[in-house]
């Protein structure tokens, strides 16, 4: 256990960080490693081999035997192949090893892996190359050092390498913007990131009973519970003891491998909770939050826990998300996106601000795609989930300052102030004055946007890079046009002002839940793209593919080899789902209910006389036949329809989506209904008030 006094000694004691590299590394390998982190130039071999070596003797020093390049290919979660240090040096004796080689480069099986057609199955060479910018890190027994993933032939298999693209470029275009206002410091801006993570506790007997928890990480089967989450007393709520417990060691992991764990509490749903870390760069907080998702469900094991991290564990309860709170800071350490109390300052600040306006309106279908999959269709527009259609909360002082600009009137706030987007006249725009928006899928927070609509499971890789992008991409326009006025001030404001005049429909300040909106989101224009299969083919819209590929973030056969993963693996997991609860239905539900119904009617044809007990075995066994029957029917049409999938992917992904789904939830309906008509020692498996309120 961890002493609060010790906490500075614990926190990042499994890290490799700069200074443990300042530390065991000489001041000139220091120097060399630091220039390639801040300027990109390459590490000759003997600095590489002088960190390799001073990398080793920290680790075994640490207990570590094995080192590996740990990645994050296409499959969502990270992969790692363990080499131990040992070398034989004659005579049957070992010595410790780990070259300058090894730590820069290494090579995977690349044909297992998902490619997107990247790869055929025969071509098996892939590469993994050290990303100094992110710090290894000691997890049971390994030295993990962060790596980029990619082909013989350089196409990128992982999430980690077109993010760091994506900000390298977010980087160059903001530069330019800041030197027009006369920012002659910054040499680099950051897209920093705070990804809060939601997820569910569970008993881990109780998950052992349950097939579909087990094989999909969600509940095929549930009748809602006597009491949910009605009461709203678990959110925010006393911490119970047992999930306490965990929390602490959790806390205590994650802060010895260097992640900035910093809140946690009690969600809406009951057995939800949350894990919000400290923000960080977006390579650093990708890599954590992956880091995090893993530990979360290891130390939940040592607890006899599972953490579920599906968006849509439970029916008709809170679902969990991701919410990446998203913005960009220079390295002499300015919020580009917190408003200013000068107004040189402001001016800056609605620039930014127009950019990312503008961005989410023009890339708001691909936006949608990146956080379209399976699990997160359950929870999109659903309880504290915002909807599908995409648009930016401002709050409405800050929407009032965007209104007069485009109106060109005077600004009301504290008092009646004439608002010029001049540089020298813009009044000062007070930051954080406005309630929050938890149905908006994009909120501004006072200094960052809140991408609200990831979903609890996935990478936040995907998210990051659009927001990098299409923010590149708007600025890049903007420093081309103001780079060339001759009246700075004049066209700048003309700019903003056209901005925000074509891409005010992207501007909604209301509640995202409510059918009018929908209605309204439709007469402006803005796409509505309800479910994963409607949404996955943005990935390849023309004008998707050419951003992308004019900023070099993917070529056009890595976007479109992603979006040939994605669409393969919604069908491959809906038949996943679709197999489970066919095998529950025969092997676990029809043989339970049949039987209890058996005995009803072997009871009732016992007795006597019709009293009003045997009465309701009657009823009861009746009604159990007819939903037997029914879900008896639901599942054969279930396992026809699955015999019948497509072989093509994108047919294959419309069609687990027009027929599988429903016939699901056609036999959910009669499954669940039978559970509210069985005997609760009879039900196969635990219920829902079994596994939400067990812990």
């Amino acid at each position: 256990m961890c002493e609060t006094k010790k906490l500075p000694e614990l926190f990042g004691s499994l890290v490799f960080n700069e200074g443990t590299m300042k530390e065991r590394l000489s001041s000139a390998s220091y120097s060399a490693w630091k220039k390639c982190v801040t300027e990109g130039t390459p590490l000759d071999l003997s600095t590489a081999n002088e960190i390799a070596e001073a990398m080793k003797q920290w680790a075994v020093e640490k207990g570590a035997t094995h080192f590996t390049h740990w990645f994050q290919p296409m499959t969502g979660v990270t992969a790692e192949k363990h080499d131990s240090f040992i070398a034989p040096v004659g005579g049957g004796k070992i010595m410790m090893e780990f070259s300058g080689k090894e730590l820069i480069r290494g090579e995977p099986d690349a044909s297992s892996f998902p490619s997107g057609g990247l790869r055929a199955t025969f071509e098996a060479r892939g590469y993994t190359a050290w990303d100094p910018t992110s710090f290894a890190f000691i997890k049971e027994g390994s030295l993990c050092i962060p790596t980029v993933f990619c082909s013989y032939s350089g196409e990128a298999l992982d999430k980690k390498t077109p993010l760091l693209r994506s900000m390298d470029e977010v980087s160059r275009q903001a530069v330019r913007i800041l030197r027009l206002f006369g920012d002659t410091e910054t040499k680099r801006v950051t897209a920093q990131v705070g990804p809060e993570q939601e997820y569910f506790l569970i008993d881990k007997a109780l998950y052992e009973k349950r097939e579909d928890l087990r094989m999909c990480g969600r509940t095929l089967f549930g009748a809602k519970p006597p009491r949910g989450q009605e009461l709203e007393d678990h959110y925010f709520g006393a911490i119970r003891p047992r999930v306490a417990a965990y929390m602490k060691d959790l806390d205590e992991t994650l802060w010895a491998l260097g992640v900035l764990s910093k809140t946690k509490h009690n969600e809406v749903a009951p057995a939800q909770h949350e894990m919000a870390p400290v923000f960080s760069d977006a390579n650093s907080a990708c890599d954590q939050n992956q880091l995090a998702m893993e530990m979360m469900k290891k130390v939940a094991d040592r607890h006899g826990l599972v953490c579920l991290l599906h968006e849509k564990p439970f029916a008709g309860v809170n679902g969990s998300g991701k919410h990446d709170n998203w913005s960009l800071s220079t390295d002499t350490g300015k919020n580009l996106f917190k408003p200013g109390s000068t107004p040189r300052q402001n001016a800056q600040f609605l620039l930014f601000l127009a950019a990312f306006v503008k961005g989410v309106d023009d890339y708001q279908d691909f936006l949608r795609a990146t956080v379209a999959f399976p699990g997160n269709d359950h929870r999109l527009g659903a309880q504290e989930a915002p909807p599908a259609v995409l648009s930016i909360f401002l709050g409405d002082e800050l929407s009032a300052v965007v209104d007069s600009i485009i109106n060109d009137t005077d600004f009301q706030s504290t008092g009646k102030r004439t608002l010029k987007i001049d540089v020298d006249s813009l009044p000062a725009i007070p930051q954080d004055n406005t309630d929050r928006n938890r149905t908006s899928p994009m909120a501004f927070t006072g200094n960052k946007f809140e991408f609200r609509m990831l979903g609890s499971s996935q990478s936040i890789s995907g998210p990051n890079i659009t927001l990098n992008t299409i923010m590149a991409e708007e600025l890049e326009q903007f420093a081309d046009e103001l780079e060339v006025s001759r009246d700075f001030q004049a066209d700048l404001e003309k700019l903003i002002r056209r901005v925000f005049t074509e891409h005010q429909r992207i501007i909604f300040n209301g509640n995202g839940y409510d059918e009018a909106w929908l209605e309204e989101a439709g007469k402006r224009g803005l796409s509505n793209l309800t479910s994963t299969a409607d949404a996955l083919p943005m990935y390849t819209a023309p004008k998707n593919v050419d951003l992308f590929v004019k900023h070099g973030i993917y070529t056009k056969e890595e976007i479109e080899a992603r979006a040939e993963i994605h669409i393969e693996n919604y069908s491959t997991v809906i038949c996943i789902e679709a197999r489970t609860m066919t095998d529950m239905i025969r092997r676990q539900i029809l043989p339970a209910v049949s039987a209890f119904a058996g005995d009803l009617c072997s009871r009732a044809g016992t007795k006597k006389d019709l009293g009003a007990c045997c009465q309701y075995e009657v009823s009861t066994a009746c009604q159990i036949g007819s939903l037997t029957d029914a879900l008896m029917a639901a599942s054969d049409k279930l396992e026809t329809d699955l015999s019948a999938i497509p072989a093509d992917a994108a047919e294959a992904m419309r069609y687990s989506h027009d027929v599988l789904i429903p016939d699901m939830d056609t036999a959910r309906r009669a499954a669940d209904q039978l559970e509210t008509l069985t005997s609760s020692d009879r039900w196969p498996f635990p219920t829902y008030s079994d596994l939400l309120f067990s812990v």
